[in-house]
Order: structure tokens, then C-alpha cells, then sequence
């Protein structure tokens, strides 16, 4: 009996956490496309907005272990993005990140956040496509799926960018190509 009981209050948690991922992620995201398309070029300033949406909070992990949060990274502008080493369309933007990092990387954060679920995706195997490559763009690692969870990033690449303030300027589901991610940095930077 109290198996039967543990796992019906297991499943109404995880019920109830899906339910609050569902609100918080049409909450985020819902009308809040403020670059026409996402992250495409066509921008709107989110001073034309009626609502600043707040970018949540996250625990991500570097490769020594070492803990950060968002507020580690506030007073400049900060894209995020989700992505895998095994994810073909990550593999393909990353080369775009590289450059774009290495142009804005002292006026914005880089916050690439691996999506670490300890079996397909390791530290070790993600930090070793990084370094294989030649990618010198900080990588973090989402080893709970608190950030991906926060930010509804079920899908690989996703990318956010977020104001100097901490509110979210602008997303992107799927590749997004160096120039839109310029585009959208140089909008932001100009505000």
C-alpha cells in the first residue's frame, strides 16, 4: 500500500512541476517574441513592450564544479544558449557563437549552458567538443536541467538574450546565425 501511495504522490509532484514549467514557460515566452521571429534582425525595442519579463534565476556549474547563478553575470547584456555536443543543429551555430563571442565578449556575457544529463551528454565529453574545436567561449553545465527547466528549453539550441537589467530582450528556438545574434547584441548595446 504505501508503494502504492509513494507512487501516486510522485506523480502528482511531477504533475504539478510540469503544470508550473507549462505557466512559467507561456509566461516567458507568450508574446514576448520582441525581436519579430526571435533573434531574426527585425528588432523592436522592448521599450515599446507593456511588460518586462524578468529572466529567471538558474544553478549552473562550470568544470571545476564552481556554482553560478544569472546575478553572476548581471551589468552587461547576456545570451544564453542551450545546446548539446551530440545536437547536429548546435554543432552547426557554434562556429557563429565563436565569432560573435570573440567580437562582443568584453561587452556581453556568454552563458553556454550545456544540457549535462550524465549519460548522452557528459562534462567531459561536451568540455572536449569545446576544446576540440577551438571554442573559447565560457561553457556551463546544466547538470540538474534547473536553467533548461526555467527557461522551457526543451528543445536544442535555444537561445535567450537578456538585458543589463535582467529581463529577457529576445529568444530563439533552433540555429540562429551570427548575424541575427549581432543584430540583435548591436540593438541592445545601442539602447
Amino acid at each position: 500500500m504505501d508503494k502504492n501511495k509513494n507512487l501516486i504522490i510522485m506523480i502528482l509532484v511531477f504533475a504539478l512541476v510540469m503544470v508550473g514549467a507549462v505557466v512559467l514557460y507561456k509566461t516567458l515566452v507568450a508574446d514576448k517574441d520582441m525581436l519579430g521571429g526571435g533573434l531574426t534582425g527585425t528588432q523592436q525595442s522592448q521599450d515599446q513592450q507593456t511588460e518586462k519579463v524578468e529572466a529567471p534565476d538558474f544553478t549552473i556549474y562550470d568544470a571545476e564544479e564552481n556554482e553560478f547563478k544569472l546575478a553572476d553575470f548581471s551589468g552587461k547584456p547576456i545570451v544564453i544558449n542551450f545546446w548539446a555536443s551530440w545536437c547536429g543543429p548546435c554543432r552547426s551555430e557554434m562556429p557563429d557563437f565563436e565569432e560573435v563571442y570573440k567580437e562582443y565578449g568584453d561587452k556581453v556575457n556568454f552563458v553556454m549552458i550545456n544540457a549535462t544529463d550524465g549519460s548522452r551528454e557528459t562534462v567531459e565529453s561536451a568540455a572536449s567538443f569545446a576544446e576540440e574545436n577551438g571554442y573559447t567561449f565560457p561553457v556551463y553545465y546544466d547538470t540538474s536541467f534547473g536553467a533548461s527547466q526555467a527557461y522551457g528549453a526543451s528543445a536544442l539550441p535555444t537561445t535567450f538574450v537578456v538585458d543589463k537589467e535582467g529581463f529577457v530582450y529576445g529568444y530563439n528556438k533552433g540555429v540562429i546565425s551570427g548575424e541575427a545574434l549581432s543584430n540583435a547584441l548591436d540593438a541592445l548595446l545601442s539602447k
